[in-house]
C-alpha cells in the first residue's frame, strides 16, 4: 500500500482548499482511509475518515460542517475539501490507510501513511 498526498499550498483565511491523497490499495481488500493533521508543537490530529469501499465516513467534530472527505474509486484518489479556512488550520496534512473496517481515531490504528503536505492558512 503506498499513499501520496499533495495539493496544499498558501490559502488566505476564509479560501477554500482541496487535499489529494493517491492510494495504490490492493484489490479485494477492504480498508479504511482517513485525513490527518499535525501542526508545529501539537500531536497528530484524527480530521476525518471514510470506508474505501462505501463512501462511509467518519468526521472529526471538530472541522465537521468545514471539510469534507471523499473518494474516487475509479482514480484511486481519496480528497479532502477544505471550506472556511482559519489560521489554526495550518498544518501538514497526512493520509493514512488501514486494512480494517470500522471507526478509527487514534494514529496508531493506521499501518500507512503518505509523506504530507503542508497547508498554510494567513490571514
Amino acid at each position: 500500500v503506498q499513499l501520496q498526498a499533495f495539493g496544499g499550498g498558501l490559502v488566505q483565511t476564509g479560501n477554500s482548499l482541496r487535499l489529494s491523497c493517491a492510494a495504490s490499495l490492493r484489490t479485494y481488500t477492504s480498508y479504511t482511509l482517513a485525513w490527518f493533521r499535525q501542526a508545529p508543537g501539537k500531536e497528530r490530529e484524527f480530521i476525518g475518515s471514510i470506508r474505501w469501499n462505501d463512501g462511509t465516513t467518519t468526521p472529526a467534530e471538530s472541522v465537521e460542517g468545514r471539510f469534507l472527505i471523499s473518494r474516487d474509486r475509479a482514480k484511486n484518489t481519496l480528497y479532502l475539501q477544505m471550506n472556511r479556512l482559519t489560521r489554526e488550520d495550518t498544518a501538514v496534512y497526512y493520509c493514512a490507510a488501514t486494512e480494517r473496517l470500522g471507526r478509527f481515531y487514534h494514529r496508531s490504528d493506521f499501518d500507512y501513511w503518505g509523506q504530507g503536505t503542508q497547508v498554510t492558512v494567513s490571514s
